[in-house]
């Protein structure tokens, strides 16, 4: 995909909440290099995974407009996730050992992005094959990336 954006060189952190329905919790915390732009109504921020997310091989990039955000993943995984606040997603989610129906229940969406970064935090529920299997959160903060 060949983009016209003019993107800055961010760090990107990111924390990942997983709730699932017996009472455990996961933390993930992530923080990296990637690409922060913005044109017209959409924002654009873009990373490549690593060994440590288990996604290797992967491009992760999340595109935020008025109408929600999506989170689209290509390379060694592929997948496109649809983020609305209030509205319930299904999509087909693609695994080196086969498909499951994912659906993606987003209960808020906050975000405070600007010209030189900001925070975005996403609350959804997530279910695999219409069977419950947890509430997770995203929280990124992007922040530009200043040599010297």
């Amino acid at each position: 995909m060949i983009w016209t954006m003019n993107m800055k060189d961010v760090i990107i952190s990111i924390t990942g909440l997983q709730n699932d329905p017996d009472g455990g919790r996961d933390e993930v915390e992530l923080v990296t290099a990637g690409q922060y732009g913005i044109e017209d109504d959409e924002i654009r921020l873009t990373y490549d995974e690593s060994e440590l997310t288990g996604l290797n091989g992967t491009r992760t990039t999340f595109s935020v407009n008025p109408l929600g955000v999506v989170l689209r993943r290509e390379g060694s995984l592929n997948a496109e996730m649809v983020f609305q606040q209030g509205k319930k997603n299904i999509f087909l989610y693609e695994t080196p050992f086969g498909s499951a129906t994912m659906g993606v229940d987003t209960r808020r969406i906050d975000t405070r992005l600007g010209e030189h970064g900001g925070d975005l935090e996403i609350d959804y529920a997530v279910d695999f094959n219409h069977k419950p299997v947890g509430r997770n959160q995203f929280k990124i903060n992007i922040r530009e990336f200043h040599n010297g």
